[in-house]
Order: C-alpha cells, then sequence, then structure tokens
C-alpha cells in the first residue's frame, strides 16, 4: 500500500510544481484525468492483445497518443 500512496504523492508533488496551483484542490481534476488516461491506456492495450489472439480487426479507443500528440503505430489485425 505505501508503494502506491508514494506514487499519488509524487503524481501530486509534480503537478503542484508545473501546474503554480495554490492549493492541492486546484489541480485534483488534472491527477483524475492522468489517471483517466493511464487506465484508458491499458485497457487498450488488452483489447489490442485479445484482438490479436483471436485474430480479429483492432481499433485503438484514442487515434493519437495523449502525451506526445503522435498518431498510435500499433498494429492492426
Amino acid at each position: 500500500m505505501a508503494n502506491f500512496e508514494q506514487t499519488f504523492k509524487n503524481i501530486d508533488d509534480l503537478l503542484y510544481k508545473d501546474s503554480g496551483a495554490d492549493s492541492e484542490i486546484d489541480y485534483i481534476e488534472q491527477t483524475s484525468w492522468v489517471l483517466f488516461l493511464r487506465y484508458l491506456d491499458s485497457f487498450d492495450k488488452n483489447r489490442e492483445d485479445e484482438a490479436i489472439l483471436e485474430g480479429k480487426n483492432f481499433t485503438p479507443i484514442l487515434e493519437t497518443n495523449i502525451v506526445t500528440g503522435k498518431q498510435i503505430g500499433r498494429a492492426h489485425v
């Protein structure tokens, strides 16, 4: 559990420094959005793996990488 708490603290520290926020409340929306995007990316990778194993077509939920803004280069079966 400590590792989970440390991860949140690291995210909070980074967002607090970068955003120039006055309090933790100011960037809680940013933290939630980052966690959601991480979940979505993991979910999409699992869907891609399942599609490959089943020999089906795969279309990513998001066509653009959120971090880099570049087109996702995943293989389509």
